[in-house]
């Protein structure tokens, strides 16, 4: 008997079941069988089938006489054939991870589960990217009592990723429906209603394959039968659930049915005709009816509009709001406000209620215009438009500026007052390149602008340009200037290709080892970089605002990776990685970072590397960190000698030097008279007002929360540990939270947010958002102690201490027993601290004072001028 039997259904797909079979005959689980259930193929998928089962033992080929119509009827088939005690399905367009098979049997056997479930994700061949389904179910490994435990599970109606156990589907004689499609949909609600207990991996264990221009049930979303269909199910599905005693489940499975299958109808909604929109409606409507007020409730405000509007018989009113479902989510053309609530539309109805999504209390620079391009058309080699923009929210002022946006530049607009309120505005404009056009209002008294992408039709026909093409866009049919490809000359492609090869990093590092041994340093020029190229910060930023202070004749050339908006207008900038940067590398007879430069490039022998590093804290550093403290010598003996170029490093205190020196290998010079990032903090002095930059109302504080990464998760925007919904709901009217994630981190909070978070990871300097919060809530961050300098309150959210220190970054200190502030694991705890801040902050006085002594002795302000006057004034060329 095998381990495992996988029933691979197929229909006229002679082309992809070789791939999908074998998936499953490359698993990891090798004792395991193969049920290939043909229903009825006209195509070569017989020979192929057979020639597959010849090849290998483990396949087996059944081939129906007459098609079912579905996949339910050849499901069926596999599962009465098969001779193992567990069972998986895959579609013939599908793949199955190598792991899938082997670690599914693993946990029912460890678990005793009736199924186990894992995570799906679409594979997008076009692209090759794959893209979980619904992560968030599946986040979690664990064993649920029952679908009551968690009826959001329900979203997860798929027969595919889940491994059963055949006793317990043939003992429930759960078999799946043959006369409709979606049949996933009632077989896994009787799955769930039957199953005592089930489990949950959040592993990947089955590829669902999207194909551009596929042809599959799930893809068929224009036919109308299509929606009967899946209206059928949904109402089979309820059905089920009654009949087995489980009436109090039926709102949850409804509320799928809104989340999920609805939206897939919605999305695609606003490219359809007046009379399948209303036909759609139609069809939808019944059950509609049938569902819970409550449910209703329940749904996404903008879900919950459409659905409203279906009730309601409105079909373009449920187009235009059809629209703000994907892509750039399109503001309404009207809103009204009552009791301090926001209805979607002219009239005030409990059904329209968006107030959630805070549209009309998000700041200026994020707030939502609706800007309609009523006509458009080409006049020559430009195109000319007519646009109308709504003020839904009523943020416009007295004095704006208007223009259209595409790329970088900017023509002025000079909308004019319509008739149907709002403004109308025309332009003809050059379009090139790629771009997505949009329109932009600066609020003249403070220089704030918002930006919005233009809607157009999405029956626009395309204009050809020379060189690109102008075009509709996405469900929501956006406006869009697309390059078009030209053809290049095969001089021209011979030369791109020749320097392709000759720019190569490798090629770089070779040219810059033979620069340095021919050609002198340069002592009038420096070569600067901070955060790796990241920005104009830190404490290379302070000691070059130094060496101008002081007018010294060096010459400095500051490292740039992309942005360059904040760099002083006279400062010389190379592009980081670029030839231009490999030779002032090899000039520069002096290099400052705050990072490191590129770790295989060997320092010249006369120039001087001054190593100022990004902060010190608790967090463990060098050979110790998770990167460098397995037993690997190459990086181990690359980090060794990028350390071994250092001429001087500043220490911020004596505890870094403890730490720090050590677990690099660094036996060099030390400058001991504090961190020249940190002068300003002493100082007080704040390069910029963050509050009008960062659109903050008079009398609200100021929480920064400066979470630090996760090594395991780096890019996933896991660091924001914090319940940032329940301290808008809480917090909101009396504070608003500067968001600073770490630059390797990537994390945009959500739109309905906005009026609570002010995102700035990018914010150019970070001293002075410590400068102007009232606050500071982090977890292990090393902004810590560069924020005691202020003297303000400090909170740490540690809800993962014990992973954090014990397998995933690894600490030198006790963070809960020397923290100058109190550390919490839940939002609801920093909630309340944040409520009787000042007695908090007051608690922990003596904390403070000794943290600050242990991190901030040596800070007095002056840093900059000594490490100058040393390191550059000082030093014998």
């Amino acid at each position: 008997m095998p381990d495992c039997t996988v029933v691979v259904i197929t229909y006229n797909d002679a082309r992809r079941l070789p791939r999908a079979v074998r998936s499953v005959l490359r698993q990891s689980l090798r004792d395991l069988e193969v049920i290939v259930v043909d229903d009825a193929s006209t195509d070569e998928t017989p020979e192929v089938a057979a020639e597959l089962a010849a090849g290998d033992p483990r396949v087996r080929y059944l081939r129906r006489q007459s098609n079912s119509g579905g996949c339910g009827a050849p499901r069926n088939d596999g599962l009465d054939a098969a001779a193992a005690p567990y069972v998986m399905f895959l579609d013939s367009d599908d793949e199955l991870p190598r792991h899938a098979c082997k670690s599914l049997v693993t946990e029912i056997e460890r678990t005793g589960a009736d199924f186990v479930s894992g995570q799906i994700s679409r594979l997008y061949e076009s692209s090759g990217r794959l893209q979980a389904y619904y992560p968030t179910l599946f986040a979690r490994r664990r064993v649920v009592e029952g679908i009551r435990e968690e009826p959001a599970l329900f979203l997860d109606s798929f027969s595919t990723n889940k491994l059963y156990d055949v006793r317990f589907l043939r003992d429930a004689g759960l078999r799946f429906p043959e006369d409709i499609h979606y049949e996933d949909h009632p077989f896994a609600t009787k799955l769930y209603a039957l199953a005592r207990r089930f489990a949950v991996v959040p592993w990947v264990v089955y590829h669902w394959h999207r194909e551009p221009g596929g042809t599959s049930i799930s893809l068929s979303i224009k036919e109308m039968s299509n929606v009967r269909q899946r209206v059928i199910a949904a109402r089979l599905s309820d059905d089920i659930l009654r009949a087995h005693g489980a009436d109090d489940l039926v709102p949850a499975r409804q509320f799928r049915f809104l989340r999920q299958d609805l939206r897939v109808y919605l999305n695609p909604l606003p490219t359809r005709d007046r009379v399948w929109i209303k036909e759609f409606a139609a069809v939808v409507r019944p059950y509609l009816e049938e569902v819970a007020p409550e449910v209703l409730d329940r749904a996404e405000p903008m879900d919950r509009v459409c659905c409203h509007l279906i009730l309601d018989d409105r079909i373009d009113d449920l187009r235009i709001a059809a629209g703000s479902l994907t892509g750039a989510r399109a503001a309404p053309r009207a809103t009204v406000r009552a009791d301090g609530r926001t209805y979607w539309g002219t009239t005030v109805s409990p059904g329209m209620d968006i107030t959630e999504l805070r549209l009309a209390e998000l700041p200026y620079s994020a707030t939502r215009l609706r800007h309609e391009v009523a006509e458009i058309a080409r006049d020559g080699d430009r195109v000319r438009m007519t646009v109308h923009t709504y003020d839904p929210f009523g943020v416009l002022p007295v004095e704006w500026e208007a223009f259209l946006q595409l790329g970088r530049r900017r023509i002025p607009l000079r909308p004019q007052p319509s008739g149907e309120g709002g403004y109308v505005s025309e332009v003809t404009f050059s379009p090139s390149g790629r771009c997505d056009p949009r329109v932009g209002f600066t609020r003249l008294s403070d220089g704030h602008t918002t930006t919005d992408r233009l809607v157009v039709e999405s029956t626009m026909k395309p204009i050809e340009l020379p060189g690109c093409t102008v075009k509709a866009e996405g469900y929501a049919a956006y406006l869009c200037v697309r390059a078009t490809p030209g053809r290049r000359s095969l001089l021209r492609r011979i030369k791109r290709g020749v320097l392709r090869r000759l720019s190569t990093p490798a090629m770089k590092l070779r040219v810059y080892k033979v620069l340095i041994r021919v050609l002198p340093q340069r002592g009038d020029l420096a070569l600067f970089e901070a955060d790796v190229g990241k920005g104009y910060t830190g404490s290379p930023r302070a000691i070059y605002e130094e060496l101008r202070r002081r007018g010294l004749p060096i010459e400095v050339v500051w490292s740039v990776a992309r942005c360059r908006r904040n760099f002083p207008e006279d400062a010389r900038l190379v592009r980081r990685g670029s030839w231009a940067y490999v030779w002032a590398m090899a000039r520069a007879g002096y290099w400052v970072d705050s990072h490191g430069f590129p770790l295989d490039y060997p320092k010249p022998r006369r120039t001087r590397y001054l190593q100022t590093w990004h902060g010190q804290g608790i967090k463990s550093i060098g050979f110790d960190a998770p990167d460098l403290r397995s037993d690997f010598d190459k990086p181990r003996a690359q980090w060794r000698a990028a350390v071994a170029r250092w001429d001087a490093l500043v220490s911020p205190s004596a505890e870094f030097s403890r730490c720090f020196l050590p677990s690099n290998g660094y036996t060099g010079r030390v400058y001991r008279c504090g961190t020249p990032r940190c002068d300003a903090l002493v100082r007080g002095e704040a390069t910029d007002d963050v509050r009008r930059r960062l659109e903050i109302p008079t009398g609200r504080k100021i929480l920064l929360y400066a979470p630090t990464y996760r090594d395991r998760a780096k890019g996933s925007g896991r660091s924001v540990r914090a319940d940032l919904e329940l301290m808008a709901k809480e917090l909101a009217g009396e504070w608003v939270l500067i968001l600073r994630t770490h630059p390797v981190e990537r994390y945009r909070p959500p739109e309905h947010l906005r009026h609570f978070v002010r995102p700035a990871g990018s914010y150019p300097e970070i001293n002075d958002l410590m400068l102007a919060s009232d606050a500071l809530l982090t977890d292990y961050s090393s902004v810590m102690c560069d924020y005691a300098l202020t003297g303000k309150p400090m909170l740490f959210l540690i809800d993962d201490w014990d992973e954090y220190r014990l397998s995933e970054r690894g600490v030198y200190h006790d963070l809960p027993s020397i923290a100058p502030g109190p550390c919490v694991t839940t939002s609801e705890e920093l909630i309340g601290k944040l409520r009787d801040l000042p007695a908090v902050h007051a608690a922990h006085s003596g904390r403070y004072a000794a943290f600050r002594e242990l991190w901030c002795a040596d800070e007095r302000g002056d840093a900059a001028a000594r490490i100058v006057g040393d390191f550059f004034v000082g030093s014998e060329r």
